[in-house]
């Protein structure tokens, strides 16, 4: 094989920050005076009180938004109108997530957004603190044990596994070795009558040129225990459904993963009068919301049969074309169900000979805005637009089915928001709890303060848990 037809590392991944972590166990002294490497040009970054530990930040500085278990500190921030979420931990580590997180970013796969790293970080009298990773709050998004705190369907399980998988499947295409696979590791967007699945933990990852097939499998069999066990916890705060079978769901986790990696990566061996059956596999992978770059077809040895392998560049076909019609940046399975009730519009309208272009600016116009002006105030933080018109127009069906005859939007949407949007609220005592559950598995047991404290007050010396984040 020759060197310029081994595997490549993506530059786009090579050049995405001027971060590069040392190593976890090294020695070097660390920064004497606070040091911000952001991905932002937030100037209100620089007012936030960086000399006290996370734990004692004042309530007004929080957003009270569920947080999911973590080993570390974890805070949702308000910088100025943004959300952050600000995670307290060592120097090396925190530098590390930080570079392959922006890594990850560039290579346009589903992760929280890194900000920013800060480091050098002293308290008042210039006692060190650990570093800051920070990253842009997901909107809409929600830890998997919130997900079950509400009334969801019972196969909510299934439907996080197999969000699980794709995310599982991209990373790995793109040579992402995660080494801590778990439902504690991710957040979740509704997608139609799906969810996608974003990695939020990146900790013990590491991204490579290509992984092998060992590294796979450890990831899977990690992720399929760590589910399990979760699913069991979850079982035992009865917040899963009694039917619920949980290492049944973690073997769906290894089956669904299998399958969809077959699908994407195998060669298929057709007959040289079989060759439609390349485009039937390139519409299979854009039905699994994949794009095809490149086919590389060859002839057998035998010259009786042409090998096809497809180069799959993404996920997000129908997002894509979506974004490129409307300006809408949606999920994927939200997109296709736009695309279709775009496409119903069209044919009602007598519009199948137009530009599609056109028809899809008076479907903005005429359809879907005037749906999502709708959404009630203090629903807009809950539920996405896209989420929210994909759930009326189920709701219409439904409304139609029961009354024998079409039922007109916004009757539609009137109903949908009485009957079914209270679902998606959860109140103050709800996340408080969620909260606390989560600050229970904190190694920093500062976070266990019962109120802030103020520098004046404080003095680690009487705290026997100080040496865990002051060093």
């Amino acid at each position: 094989m020759e060197l310029n037809d081994l595997p490549q590392m993506d530059p786009r991944a090579l050049k995405a920050t001027s971060v590069k972590a040392e190593d976890e166990h090294a020695s070097s002294a660390e920064p004497q005076a606070l040091k911000i490497t952001a991905a932002s040009s937030n100037p209100k970054m620089f007012t936030l009180p960086w000399h006290k530990p996370l734990a004692t930040w004042t309530e007004d500085l929080l957003a009270n938004l569920p947080r999911g278990i973590s080993r570390h500190v974890v805070r949702f921030v308000h910088v100025g109108d943004e959300v952050y979420a600000m995670k307290e931990i060592t120097r090396q580590v925190a530098e590390r997530e930080y570079e392959i997180l922006r890594r990850l970013q560039k290579l346009e796969l589903p992760t929280v957004i890194p900000i920013a790293v800060v480091t050098g970080r002293h308290d008042r009298n210039g006692e060190p603190l650990e570093a800051i990773l920070v990253t842009r709050h997901l909107k809409f998004s929600l830890p998997y044990r919130a997900l079950f705190a509400r009334n969801l369907q019972p196969d909510t399980a299934e439907r996080l596994i197999d969000a699980l998988a794709v995310l599982l499947v991209r990373l790995h295409l793109a040579g992402f070795y995660w080494g801590d696979v778990s439902l504690s590791n991710v957040l979740f967007l509704r997608d139609a009558d799906a969810f996608s699945a974003f990695l939020v933990d990146a900790e013990t990852g590491d991204l490579q040129v290509q992984l092998t097939d060992g590294q796979r499998e450890y990831d899977i069999d990690l992720a399929r225990t760590n589910i399990i066990g979760e699913l069991m916890d979850l079982a035992s705060g009865r917040l899963l459904p009694s039917d619920v079978d949980e290492i049944e769901v973690g073997n769906r986790l290894v089956d669904r993963y299998h399958s969809l990696w077959s699908t994407l990566t195998d060669t298929d061996k057709f007959g040289p009068d079989e060759m439609w059956k390349i485009e039937q596999r390139v519409n299979k992978l854009n039905d699994l919301g994949f794009d095809v770059d490149e086919l590389e077809m060859k002839t057998a040895e035998d010259g009786k049969r042409v090998l096809v392998r497809p180069r799959v560049v993404d996920a997000g076909y129908a997002s894509r074309k979506l974004l490129r019609l409307t300006g809408l940046d949606v999920q994927e399975n939200q997109a296709r169900r736009l695309l279709n009730d775009l496409d119903a519009y069209r044919a009602s309208t007598w519009r199948e000979g137009e530009e599609l272009e056109i028809v899809a600016t008076d479907w903005m116009r005429e359809v879907y805005e005037p749906t999502v002006r709708m959404i009630p105030r203090e629903y807009r933080s809950q539920i996405e637009p896209a989420q929210f018109f994909h759930e009326v127009l189920d709701h219409r069906w439904f409304l139609a089915e029961k009354a024998g005859h079409d039922v007109p939007m916004g009757e539609a949407v009137e109903s949908y928001i009485q009957s079914v949007l209270p679902n998606y609220k959860l109140d103050d005592k709800a996340v408080n709890e969620l909260n606390a559950e989560a600050d229970s598995g904190v190694v920093d047991d500062e976070a266990n303060y019962e109120k802030p404290i103020d520098d004046d007050d404080y003095n680690p010396d009487d705290d026997p848990d100080a040496a865990v984040w002051s060093h």
